[in-house]
């Protein structure tokens, strides 16, 4: 049975007993975290992405498997005082952030838990292998309120400008008071998930996410495309608005506060997406399209 299991997943069959206790182990530190995220934090508009960012994450992890497997069939020397170092910096700073509800601290332990695992179990070279999908993890990392809401105002007073502007010049009766827009009849507020700074995180994120599958190994065009990210995710917020919007002034406030809004979401990873793929073609005369072999 063992054997079987180890074939379908790829791997040796001594390998499966320690994943298992390591599997076990994240799931009694890490599970009434998640559980009680699933409960507040990430059942909000403005952090439901956390979830996904998660499971790409580990998904990331698991493509990199065969990279982690042939470090430590090399016997490559654990760095052990490290790992033990990191774990014991990880389990404060998870004690903290789970003791005083401070989410941003309780999560951001993980990474150093994951860190901690592979200098301890396999050695320095495998932070390497695993610093994307590291990177990667960050996003799904909630914020303190303050940090958020102080570039949050500015970035929805901006996109509530724009998407006044462009509808005005498309003709619509639309006026705006600060993030209020109102278009006809109707008042909307622009909220922290139309245009907010988690929205950002997002978008930015996924972009990371396409460069890394794209497998570009030109370092200046991966910034160069990460720091695009952020004015198309803007362009895509202000799409999502003048969307929202049009359903309400077209047919009435509960269709732009009913299905309309969540198919807005959508439609803001669609604009985003094609956007950076747009981009990304406009960047070919600019970088050598080299890429590296899928990890």
């Amino acid at each position: 049975m063992l054997q079987s299991m180890a074939r379908r997943a790829d791997l040796p069959v001594g390998a499966l007993l320690p994943l298992g206790l390591l599997l076990l182990g994240w799931a009694a530190m890490f599970g009434p975290s998640y559980a009680e995220l699933a409960q507040t934090i990430w059942a909000s508009d403005e952090q439901g992405h956390g979830p996904i960012i998660l499971a790409v994450g580990f998904w990331l992890i698991w493509r990199r498997r065969d990279a982690l497997l042939a470090l430590h069939r090399q016997a490559e020397r654990p760095a052990l005082a490290a790992a033990l170092v990191l774990m014991l910096v990880a389990i404060a700073a998870y004690a903290l952030g789970r003791s005083q509800v401070i989410w941003s601290i309780q999560i951001a332990a993980q990474l150093l838990v994951l860190a901690a695992l592979a200098l301890g179990f396999i050695g320095p070279r495998a932070l390497r292998v695993l610093a994307f999908p590291l990177v990667f993890l960050v996003f799904m990392i909630p914020w303190p309120g303050d940090w958020v809401a102080a570039v949050t105002t500015p970035l929805k007073s901006a996109v509530s400008s724009v998407a006044a502007d462009v509808l005005h010049a498309l003709g619509y009766p639309v006026a705006r008071t600060g993030v209020i827009l109102s278009v006809g009849p109707y008042q909307m507020l622009v909220a922290d998930a139309c245009a907010g700074l988690n929205s950002m995180f997002t978008l930015e994120a996924l972009g990371l996410l396409y460069m890394n599958l794209m497998g570009y190994t030109t370092w200046g065009r991966n910034l160069t495309l990460a720091l695009l990210i952020l004015p198309i995710a803007f362009v895509a917020n202000v799409v999502r608005v003048i969307i929202l919007v049009l359903v309400t002034y077209h047919f009435g406030d509960a269709a732009g506060q009913g299905f309309a809004h969540g198919f807005a979401g959508l439609v803001l990873f669609l604009v985003a997406l094609v956007l950076i793929l747009a981009v990304d073609h406009l960047l070919n005369p600019f970088f050598s399209r080299q890429r590296a072999a899928a990890p």
